[in-house]
């Protein structure tokens, strides 16, 4: 049995493609920059938090990294509106995503902060900054640049993952390569332009994640 492959009918819907893509960043940005923040948040309660707050910090992100995102997803999606809280494919995703990352990016970012030394803590209250002058100025930046390897690759993961968020009608790539493939049954195709873009996609977060960490967030 002879496969003619058509990429030609894949690439003709690049609209759509390039679409798809769009999405895709969009949602990995903003939930990559709100998830992050939310980690930090949540490394620094877990690492010096009263111990009420390390509990409930503790059950949230062993709640969310032992379940799988897709439920964590339509939870959001299809179980909110049970409540009265009705969101959008697009919002529920990024909601979805930020939970998602967060969880992670929480005990990653704690392993940086707890290998921080302690005389750098004790050098820094001595200089007379306060407890939060010196998490951000003292103890953050060498945490990120310890675990910012580790945090790149999560975002990644979190990238890679939002290709479920098609189940809910948000439009990113594997949406649009599911559309495609309905329209002129192309699937072989579709889904492997799709493989091809989200590889493309990671190595390029990836490559400028390592650029930007050093030279904002971190020092070089």
């Amino acid at each position: 049995m002879r496969v003619e492959l058509d990429f030609i009918a894949v690439l003709s819907q690049w609209p759509l493609l390039a679409k798809g893509v769009a999405w895709t960043v969009g949602l990995t940005v903003i939930s990559a920059v709100i998830g992050v923040v939310v980690g930090v948040a949540f490394a620094w309660a877990r690492s010096h938090g009263s111990v009420w707050l390390k509990a409930v910090v503790g059950t949230y992100v062993e709640l969310i990294r032992n379940t799988p995102f897709i439920v964590q997803l339509f939870f959001v999606f299809f179980g909110l509106p049970a409540a009265g809280i009705k969101l959008s494919p697009e919002l529920a995703s990024i909601i979805a995503m930020v939970i998602n990352l967060s969880a992670y990016a929480t005990e990653i970012i704690r392993a940086g902060i707890d290998a921080t030394p302690k005389g750098q803590i004790e050098a820094a209250m001595s200089l007379a900054l306060n407890r939060m002058q010196t998490f951000v100025r003292v103890v953050l930046p060498p945490a990120l640049r310890k675990v910012w390897p580790s945090l790149v690759s999560q975002i990644i993961i979190v990238m890679l993952g939002s290709a479920v968020c098609g189940q809910i009608s948000t439009e990113e790539l594997s949406y649009a390569a599911n559309l495609i493939q309905s329209r002129n049954f192309r699937a072989f195709e579709a889904y492997i332009v799709a493989t091809l873009v989200y590889l493309a996609l990671a190595i390029g977060v990836r490559q400028l994640l390592n650029w930007l960490g050093p030279r904002f967030l971190f020092g070089r």
